[in-house]
């Protein structure tokens, strides 16, 4: 039998985000793997890619009611969907939409998820999928025994597809249940900044940035590092209402695997470190030499950050202008 997959895109505005793509990459090699087809599925009235990854096919559900993210909606349009398409598995990134959409939809289809993967693998048994545990300590094989296999992906573990091919879309009408919860507000980051999960570089401060006042700073530095970086911060810093809470990462928070992350007056506790072990290269810049955060890094500068990190900024700054001449 052909399995049947489908890659859900994180809901958004006119177009797919990047970090859909890599959903969509990963219901291709998944396919690949087991000869079965897969399938790009948007929901809400938008404009579909031109290209895709190696996908079978794009279906677009066209419904005015989807224009806005909601989560009973969302989630009952896409239980219908995975019911009439004969889904047998749905990926989805593990994002904070992706993770509340995700579990809604294995309620309603009475399956099992697959939560935060950061790989899978084809076995005799079925699909098994990769999950950290322990801070990334432990990776625990994860086998779903139910129908349809659900799972949501870690975003920048499975890099989208340089290759593409015209997309061949299906605009699919469904019928949608009235709202019970919308989302008022959604709080995104920085005008022109990427977001936290799908930033290649992520610059994040904790409480030695001593209040809210001396966080352009930061600023100053992820400007100087270009428009792939943005801003982040740890639990505290949430908590004492110093930065949004979209910028809050570690276990509790968004879980990120950016190329170059730079911790800046974070300590380093277990749960901020859990949310970040997936980062290729970790700076810390800490002016306790004893401070855990120390452990994990990559590199490690022992200093006052307030003197580090404009130092710093100067630096990379001077450096970007002699590339440009």
């Amino acid at each position: 039998m052909r399995p049947t997959i489908l890659a859900v895109a994180e809901p958004s505005g006119e177009h797919p985000l990047p970090v859909s793509f890599e959903t969509f990459t990963a219901a291709a090699m998944l396919a690949a793997r087991t000869g079965g087809r897969a399938e790009a599925l948007i929901l809400g009235p938008k404009a579909p890619p031109s290209t895709v990854p190696g996908l079978d096919k794009t279906v677009v559900i066209d419904n005015e009611t989807l224009s806005e993210y909601s989560p009973d909606v969302y989630a009952a349009v896409l239980a219908h969907l995975a019911r009439t398409r004969k889904a047998d598995v749905i990926l989805m990134a593990a994002t904070a939409t992706g993770k509340d959409l995700m579990a809604r939809a294995a309620e309603l289809l009475d399956a099992s998820l697959a939560q935060d993967c950061t790989g899978f693998s084809v076995e005799d048994r079925g699909i098994v999928f990769a999950r950290p545990l322990y801070g990334g300590k432990m990776v625990a094989d994860v086998y779903v025994k139910t129908q349809p296999v659900l799972a949501t992906l870690r975003p920048r573990n499975i890099l989208p597809g340089t290759e593409r091919v015209p997309a061949d879309v299906e605009v699919v009408q469904v019928d949608a249940p009235a709202p019970r919860v919308t989302v008022e507000t959604d709080a995104a980051g920085p005008a022109g900044r990427p977001d936290v999960t799908e930033a290649r570089i992520v610059v994040s401060g904790g409480r030695g940035m001593q209040g809210p006042q001396h966080w352009s700073i930061l600023e100053a530095l992820v400007d100087a590092l270009g428009p792939d970086a943005t801003l982040a911060c740890s639990l505290p810093v949430s908590n004492l209402g110093w930065r949004p809470g979209s910028e809050h990462v570690g276990q509790t928070g968004r879980t990120i695997a950016p190329d170059l992350y730079i911790a800046c007056g974070i300590s380093g506790a277990i749960q901020h470190v859990a949310g970040i072990s997936g980062s290729k290269c970790i700076v810390a810049i800490n002016k306790d030499p004893e401070a855990p955060i120390f452990k994990i890094a990559d590199y490690a500068i022992v200093g006052d950050l307030f003197d580090v990190v404009p130092a710093l900024t100067a630096a990379i700054s001077e450096l970007r202008k002699r590339d440009f001449h």
